[in-house]
């Protein structure tokens, strides 16, 4: 492994690839992890989870919680408001087997805003201390953050994310991951590097990811390399292209990135869908699956034909049919 690709600790593990999976709402779960880990992915995170649906034994729970002994180490990712109720189900995650627990106080989506929870929090330091002292109290193993560079686009002096990401470390928090955009801006513009490498450098003796514009593989290294960043989350870019952490090597080794063929991409498009199928059932499978099969197109010699014929897969068979038709010379 080259030099710019140095594993990095959470607390007492060890991540040996410095690029990993992000958590994805809709996408980062088992099947989908264990996916990349065969293509290079050493560490993952799942789903946001709210911490109120831990504590109900239910079928999403269920899903949202699976785990096999291939999915090591992992993060289970939670997002809430209460101290109490995030506690315990960070306790829960624990319980589950989860290798890390990591909070969420940066997804930007409405719906989260609205009940503040997610990014909402970026702009309550004081109620995310509460919340990282309760939780760092009741479980036994690393814990991380997810943050924004902000609340809102106006707050220049970024003294909100500075008390959260100081006060964090003084509890105990292994690691932060920050998104370089502030919530209020989404996911549109470009994220600041700029900014995460003024964070690391301000934590340097401290484990900082970098989040936000990885789109290809060649941005996890440039951002790695501009940013001083100890490891990169690979988020969108990741999505549909499961082989980007193999290409992130190749490119660091000097190689071109790996190029999977269609023979190669029909076997793996045909695992994720049966084990999907298996995860979800027969009927919702099929429903999750083609969204995978809108990003999986993107690989494809002809992009958009691929994505229609995904876009109208109803059933088991029409997904084994598209594949019969574009994925076979």
């Amino acid at each position: 492994m080259t030099s710019r690709l140095r594993p990095f600790r959470i607390g007492h593990i060890t991540v040996e690839f410095p690029v990993v999976l992000a958590s994805l709402a809709g996408y980062s779960d088992l099947t989908y992890r264990l996916i990349c880990r065969q293509l290079g992915a050493c560490y993952c995170t799942t789903e946001a989870m709210l911490d109120r649906q831990m504590l109900v034994n239910g079928k999403l729970r269920r899903r949202l919680v699976k785990l096999t002994d291939d999915d090591h180490p992992v993060a289970g990712q939670i997002m809430g408001n209460d101290p109490a109720i995030m506690a315990q189900s960070a306790g829960m995650l624990c319980e589950m087997g989860f290798d890390v627990i990591d909070l969420n106080f940066a997804c930007p989506v409405r719906k989260v805003l609205s009940r503040r929870r997610g990014g909402f929090l970026m702009s309550q330091p004081g109620r995310v201390i509460e919340i990282v002292r309760a939780v760092s109290a009741a479980v036994d193993r690393p814990l991380t953050l997810k943050l924004r560079r902000a609340f809102n686009n106006s707050d220049i002096r970024h003294d909100d994310f500075l008390r959260i990401a100081e006060g964090a470390f003084d509890a105990g928090v292994a690691a932060i991951c920050v998104h370089a955009r502030s919530v209020e801006a989404k996911y549109t513009g470009r994220a600041d590097w700029g900014f995460l490498a003024e964070v690391k450098r301000r934590f340097a003796d401290r484990t900082v990811l970098g989040s936000g514009d990885v789109l290809c593989p060649a941005d996890a290294l440039e951002m790695l390399d501009r940013t001083g960043v100890d490891g990169v989350t690979a988020a969108r870019g990741a999505i549909g292209n499961p082989w980007f952490f193999r290409q992130v090597r190749d490119l660091a080794d000097g190689r071109g990135p790996y190029q999977p063929t269609l023979a190669q991409q029909r076997e793996l498009l045909r695992w994720h869908f049966d084990q999907a199928c298996e995860l979800y059932g027969p009927k919702r499978g099929p429903k999750h699956m083609r969204k995978f099969g809108i990003k999986y197109a993107r690989l494809h010699p002809q992009p958009a034909r691929v994505r229609a014929a995904f876009v109208n897969v109803k059933r088991p068979q029409g997904w084994h049919d598209v594949l019969q038709e574009f994925y076979v010379r």
